[in-house]
Parts: C-alpha cells; structure tokens; sequence
C-alpha cells in the first residue's frame, strides 16, 4: 500500500487540519497541496468506502505531497500542506460550490456524504476546512511581512484517464487571469521535447471561489496551479525526477527577485468567500 501523510490526528480524534513545513518566509515563493492527504478521523469511519477507494484520486492527489515536500526543502521555502481527505470537504473549493463535499465522485458513491445536513457541513467546515485556509493565510501573510511578495504555487496531480479516456499531459499549469508565474512555467516545462504541457488542460484555472481565488487572485500575487499526471509521480523515482525538473524551471525564474508585486488582472466582481 502506498504511504503518504497521515499524521497530525490526534488518538482523541482532535485534527490538525494542516501542516507548514517551515522555510524563509522571505524567499519569494510558498507552497500549497490542497489535497495532500487521504485520512479521515476515525470516528467518521471509512464514509461507508471500501479501503480501495481511499487509494484512488477521490481521495487525495497521489504524489503531489512528496512533490511538495520535496520542493520546499530544495528551495527552503514555506509549504502548506492538508491534513484530511478531500472525501471529507475539499479545501479548493468556494464554500458555495455543489462539490464541496462529494456525494458521488468519479463513480464512487460516497454513503457518508450522502445525506448531510447543514450541521455537519458547518462541523467540517470549522474543523478541516476553515483551519487550513487560515494556515494558508497565515503563510502569505508572513511572507508579505517579510518585505518581499510570495509568488504561491500550488500542487495537484491528476488521474492519467478520465472515463475511459487517457490524458496526453504529461503535467499541466492551471490559471485564470494573471500570467505572471503560469506563462513562464509553461514555456520552461515545454522547452523539454520528451513532455507534453498543458495549458489550462486537463482542468481551467479559472474556478471562483478556490485556494488560489481566496488567497492571490484577490492580494494580486502572482500565482499558478501545477498538476502533474499521477503516474508519473506515485512513486519516489518519478518524484525525484519532477521535483528537479520543476526546481530547474523555477530557478530559471529567479523565484527570490520577480514579479513581486501586486497585480490585478480581470474582474474581482461578485460574491468572495472568506
């Protein structure tokens, strides 16, 4: 069975929603993993899933912890890891989306979703939810304390088929408006002949409402999302492998000298989540 990090639950099930891997707040870049975990607290069992279920991306994105780990210490930077399975609430999601809290995700009925009421959405959202967006905030607030603006790059990996279908990205950059940090990852990644890259593939950065939504899009820090097919990541020779070549591509930035301003780019309208 594939390990990955489950600790930070205490026996009496208390949760510590996250966890920061300590760096120099003033190095220019913070890390993010939205779904690093698949653990769920004992007293909500399995959420009625077989034990095979919570090895599948439903309940985590297989790699990008170890990415992100891996990254934080070859640069010295802050991370910002989950601690609970997306299965339970998803920490990338507004808190008015319909996916918040699954009841079917990619064809996996979830029984322990299944009939939630507003009570024990509100329950997770105070204990999982709500704690890992205020480390996230606390962590660019620290950064931006520092005198220098983070860059934030969040990691994610994706499923290499989707109903049926393989994916041809080898890893993808996800953003919305703001180039700064997205454009820039995509050419560096490209100039590799043996990988393909998508840009917005296999998903759209452009989803109101989450991590990157609530805490750059809305400072006007440069930002982007990398998604990394999980295959290639699932073990620790294809995290060795990513982690250096993203590290290749983000020293070529200059990640400790730009762009470290803020910057809007679109329209910030409607209704924001806190």
């Amino acid at each position: 069975m594939r390990t990955h990090s489950n600790s930070g639950f205490a026996a009496d099930g208390a949760a510590a929603a996250f966890e920061i891997l300590p760096g120099d707040a003033g190095a220019g870049l913070i890390l993010l993993c939205d779904h690093a975990s698949s653990h769920v607290p004992g007293e909500y069992g399995s959420l009625g899933l077989p034990a095979s279920e919570f090895e599948r991306h439903i309940a985590y994105d297989i790699g990008a912890a170890a990415l992100t780990r891996a990254l934080s210490a070859r640069f010295g930077v802050p991370a910002v890891l989950s601690h609970f399975s997306r299965l339970l609430i998803d920490p990338n999601r507004g808190l008015d989306d319909p996916t918040l809290i699954m009841r079917l995700s990619d064809g996996a009925v979830v029984p322990g979703n299944a009939r939630i009421d507003r009570a024990e959405r509100e329950r997770r959202i105070a204990r999982f939810y709500k704690p890992y967006d205020d480390a996230v905030n606390g962590a660019i607030e620290a950064g931006i304390a520092s005198g220098r603006l983070p860059m934030i790059l969040s990691i994610h990996s994706f499923t290499p088929f989707w109903k049926g279908i393989p994916r041809p990205w080898h890893a993808g950059i996800l953003w919305d408006a703001d180039p700064r940090l997205a454009r820039p990852l995509i050419a560096g990644l490209a100039r590799d002949p043996a990988i393909v890259v998508g840009d917005n593939e296999p998903y759209h950065g452009a989803l109101k409402g989450d991590t990157l939504y609530r805490h750059a899009t809305r400072r006007g820090l440069a930002h982007a999302l990398v998604e990394i097919r999980q295959d290639l990541i699932a073990e620790p020779a294809g995290v060795d492998e990513w982690s250096e070549r993203l590290a290749s591509v983000l020293t070529a930035l200059e990640i400790g000298t730009a762009p470290h301003h803020v910057e809007f780019f679109g329209s910030l309208t409607g209704p924001l989540v806190d």
